[in-house]
């Protein structure tokens, strides 16, 4: 018979390494992932003509500039750039607005309408979003510029605004609303768009925030069909006019990485704000 031995009370317990191994996988991972950000960090906060310099000879002080200035940022905004995050943020905001109510209602529908083809109808959103984008962007921009949209604001927004991946998300969270509470909602003489605005969409913060992270990361990265619809320097986006920095013959790296930090801090506020909705909504999408 086995005899089992235990440590005796107070006796300190011998940490065994291979517990520790992920977390300091983890560290180390996230310590390399780190390291660019804060070099583009870094040669954002230095002149142009240094930012490679520090590369030559490479210590702390590739990561952390002693003579650090601001006046990257200052000449950015002083410029073309400032218009263009201007316009990113408003066209985002529009996006996730409108994208948000055609998103909720059509969920809305395919979750709780039963009708002929319904099947269909989501096999078919499923595909749009397995789709990449690029490769209808220029055939559509060929459509919208027929349609006199080219370098305008309707333009821009509304191919944003219609996105599978949100649909999805919407109606597998309003799959798990009780069907009970829409009938006494009925019962109690709500319209269908009662049930939709007074039941619904305040159940499903979660899910919206989820989707609004969606339509806004996928309207914020886009680089084609802004360079395709918004051709003219007033209707240019973020991403347009960081490219546009890159000159001929001289580029200036300090101005290049501040524009990058600006556009990558936007998101990133965003996103560290509502991650918590963001993992909600994705892991009670598939409560049904």
């Amino acid at each position: 018979m086995t005899t089992l031995h235990r440590s005796a009370p107070g006796t300190p317990r011998r940490l065994s390494p291979a517990r520790h191994m992920p977390m300091i996988a983890a560290v180390v991972i996230g310590v390399l992932f780190a390291l660019p950000l804060l070099w583009v960090l870094a040669g954002s906060l230095r002149p142009g003509s240094q930012v490679l310099a520090s590369l030559d000879d490479l210590s702390w002080r590739s990561l952390i500039p002693t003579d650090a200035t601001f006046d990257n940022y200052v000449t950015l905004f002083q410029g073309a750039f400032g218009r263009a995050v201007l316009n990113s943020v408003l066209v985002a905001a529009v996006t996730v607005a409108l994208g948000l109510l055609v998103s909720a209602s059509a969920a809305f529908g395919l979750s709780v309408f039963a009708f002929r083809g319904r099947g269909l109808v989501f096999a078919v959103i499923l595909l749009t979003f397995m789709i990449p984008f690029d490769a209808i962007a220029i055939p559509l921009s060929s459509l919208f510029r027929s349609w006199e949209l080219q370098n305008t604001y309707a333009g821009l927004t509304l191919p944003g605004i219609g996105n599978g991946l949100a649909i999805f998300l919407l109606r597998q969270f309003f799959l798990a609303v009780p069907r009970e509470l829409v009938e006494a909602s009925r019962i109690d003489g709500l319209s269908w768009w009662g049930v939709f605005t007074r039941v619904y969409l305040p159940l499903s913060r979660p899910a919206l925030v989820g989707a609004g992270l969606t339509l806004f990361t996928f309207q914020w990265q886009s680089y084609m069909w802004p360079l395709l619809i918004g051709t003219e320097p007033a209707k240019q986006l973020g991403p347009i006019a960081l490219g546009t920095l890159q000159g001929q013959m001289v580029v200036d790296y300090g101005q290049v990485f501040a524009a990058a930090v600006v556009l990558t801090l936007i998101p990133l506020v965003v996103l560290l704000r509502l991650q918590r909705h963001f993992t909600q909504s994705i892991a009670s999408s598939g409560l049904k």
